[in-house]
């Protein structure tokens, strides 16, 4: 699940923006290999409230990246401060809904790699 959802977030920026960061490859398998976990504890509710909740979950990890990554190590992998409603530049509120509409696609895929691969 990891390194599908890092592969596959890595391919993603790289069309979105013509490149990405090594770290982005481990947000993103963090993020898809959540959505396996979220998509089967939650499976029985809307895909509406799962996507809220791995929106939010994606914004947590991209606060969280980029601490590490942007303020700590100064890698400057993005950079959101001109965008409204930021948080220290880290975080917006247009990419958190940018993660919502992502993760309304990627967690019904996730669900499904994860069942898959747990019948291996």
């Amino acid at each position: 699940m990891f390194l599908i959802g890092g592969t596959g977030y890595g391919l993603i920026e790289i069309l979105w923006r013509g490149y990405t960061h090594p770290s982005m490859l481990m947000a993103g398998g963090i993020c898809f290999s959540f959505f396996g976990y979220l998509g089967e504890k939650l499976k029985h509710k809307s895909i509406i409230l799962r996507a809220v909740v791995g929106s939010g979950f994606i914004t947590f990890i991209e606060l969280i990246f980029g601490i590490i990554f942007n303020i700590i190590l100064k890698q400057n992998v993005w950079n959101y401060s001109k965008r409204p409603f930021n948080f220290k530049g880290q975080i917006c509120l247009l990419y958190s809904v940018f993660w919502l509409v992502l993760s309304i696609i990627f967690i019904p895929l996730a669900q499904k790699v994860n069942r898959t691969l747990q019948k291996k």
